[in-house]
């Protein structure tokens, strides 16, 4: 049985499932050292459009994670994906997100995570939320707080990005 496609619509984007003809936008906005610093090395620098497709190639075909597209004014923008860990945390999933750069400081990330939290609780079995924030990324940190999640711990330098050690904060919001 094949579940249904997840849209969600909030005040400001529209979240649904990732389409190949979304390559130039996600090259156009991923191709970005600032949005890049912050993802994990599987995020390129620079961003083409070859880049985008091999994504789009993963996203849109079948596995355990939701992975969707933040689409603003007809473009795909950002993305947003749960992914539920198994064997001994097979009850706890990992929220991750990306926004282009045009688009923050207005709430759309804080909008995405609280629409995608209780599609998150009720598509997995799960009954625990959680991201890792790299240390610096303030911005992240507040869109998690704003949607409810709670700083759990601090890694300590368990983050190699651009030739450096970074702590992660580790953020986690339960269900019910």
């Amino acid at each position: 049985m094949t579940e249904e496609p997840v849209i969600i619509k909030t005040s400001q984007a529209t979240l649904r499932p990732w389409r190949m003809d979304d390559a130039p936008s996600v090259a156009k906005y991923a191709n970005n050292p600032k949005v890049a610093k912050n993802m994990r090395d599987g995020f390129p620098n620079p961003y083409s459009e070859e880049d985008a497709e091999r994504f789009l190639t993963m996203a849109t075909g079948d596995g355990p994670a939701l992975l969707l597209a933040v689409e603003i004014d007809g473009e795909a923008c950002g993305g947003i994906g749960v992914t539920p860990f198994t064997d001994v945390y097979r009850k706890t999933a990992e929220i991750g997100y990306w926004l282009a750069e045009p688009f923050w400081g207005r709430g759309v990330m804080t909008e995405v995570v609280k629409a995608v939290v209780p599609v998150a609780f009720g598509r997995f079995d799960i009954v625990r939320l959680q991201a890792g924030v790299y240390e610096g990324n303030l911005g992240s940190m507040r869109v998690l707080e704003k949607a409810g999640f709670e700083r759990e711990a601090v890694h300590k330098k368990a983050i190699f990005k651009n030739g450096e050690l970074l702590d992660e904060v580790v953020f986690v919001l339960f269900g019910v």
